[in-house]
């Protein structure tokens, strides 16, 4: 679903907008201790700042609560967290050997930052303390293929694997806590195609429970049933076509496709339910020079940010990374 920003306490804002700023940024029970956060220069174009993350950081999910975001790298596992007005972050989780982070969320409720990746073969859901870095609860996921994005919901968190069709839910307690019960698996079954490559992608959670995915090779947009796992495909009108989608962020009903026609932009999709299920209408194509192959992206501050994985630069460990503004409608 999409964060109800009003349900977060003023409390944990100002927790995590005091760790953004604070001059220096400690991981609590992650051996990140005495970390120093890191102020960069912030690019400005256009009047709004592209926000630098740290050189070769090798981003992949964004996410954010306010003015403070998060963002874990794929290369090491590394967990930053930063200002999106000022530039300012430091490194919230320390790099560890063989992890690999992609999606992430916020949950309001509870100020935990929910990701998934991997460890070496092994998928993992890990639920970090979004103010001190130490991780509450990792969940592994037996038979995982490629753990790659998720939302927090009122009563799970739910992981697309884009290698096995299937949805992992990961428990949470009224409250929204993580649970000691290991996740339980959905399969994937109606409309889902299953062609050659990477199927599930992205994933965000719809107004009647339902949840809404990309295919990233077979393209286009699709509904999901929480409770059964069948899909239904959303016909979608307007041009380009949702292809090569990666990442996606829904602000009220307009869904933010990250690189939805296969390029370095978003596709901005209109969603409209009615009795038949829910469709989709194209309204346009956020384009920025500054983006270059973006992999997610978050809302915040009237904007969406989105990040930028950059896959496929030549020298990965020395390249620079940032996080891009966007408007939230087309111009």
């Amino acid at each position: 679903m999409t964060m109800k920003r009003s349900a977060i306490s003023a409390a944990t804002a100002a927790l995590l907008v005091a760790g953004a700023a604070a001059p220096s940024v400690a991981a609590a029970g992650t051996g990140a201790r005495g970390a120093t956060a890191v102020a960069h220069p912030v690019v400005h174009t256009r009047h709004v700042a592209a926000v630098p993350l740290p050189v070769g950081f090798r981003p992949e999910g964004v996410a954010s609560y306010g003015r403070v975001f998060f963002s874990g790298s794929v290369a090491d596992g590394r967990i930053w967290r930063g200002d999106l007005r000022t530039g300012r972050g430091g490194v919230l989780v320390p790099a560890a050997p063989g992890r690999s982070l992609r999606g992430m969320q916020v949950d309001p409720r509870t100020g935990l930052l929910w990701t998934t990746g991997s460890e070496g073969t092994t998928g993992i859901v890990l639920a970090v303390d979004a103010r001190t870095g130490r991780i509450v609860r990792r969940v592994e996921v037996p038979g995982a293929g490629f753990l790659n994005d998720l939302v927090v919901t009122r009563s799970a968190v739910w992981v697309t694997d884009s290698n096995v069709d299937r949805l992992t839910a990961v428990p949470l307690t009224r409250s929204g806590r993580p649970t000691a019960a290991p996740g339980r698996f959905v399969p994937l079954t109606g409309d889902w195609p299953t062609p050659t490559g990477l199927h599930a992608n992205g994933i965000r959670a719809l107004p009647d429970g339902r949840l809404v995915l990309n295919n990233t090779t077979a393209g286009g947009l699709y509904a999901v049933s929480a409770r059964t796992g069948h899909v239904s495909r959303i016909p979608v009108t307007g041009t380009p076509g949702i292809v090569s989608g990666d990442g996606l962020e829904l602000v009220g009903h307009r869904l933010y496709v990250v690189r939805g026609t296969g390029g370095s932009d978003v596709t901005v999709v209109r969603l409209r339910h009615t009795r038949g299920g829910w469709t989709g209408r194209v309204t346009g194509v956020l384009r920025d020079e500054r983006l270059d192959v973006p992999s997610t992206a978050t809302a915040a501050l009237g904007r969406l940010w989105a990040v930028n994985a950059r896959f496929g630069v030549a020298n990965p460990a020395t390249a620079s990374f940032s996080v891009v503004p966007l408007p939230l409608t087309p111009r």
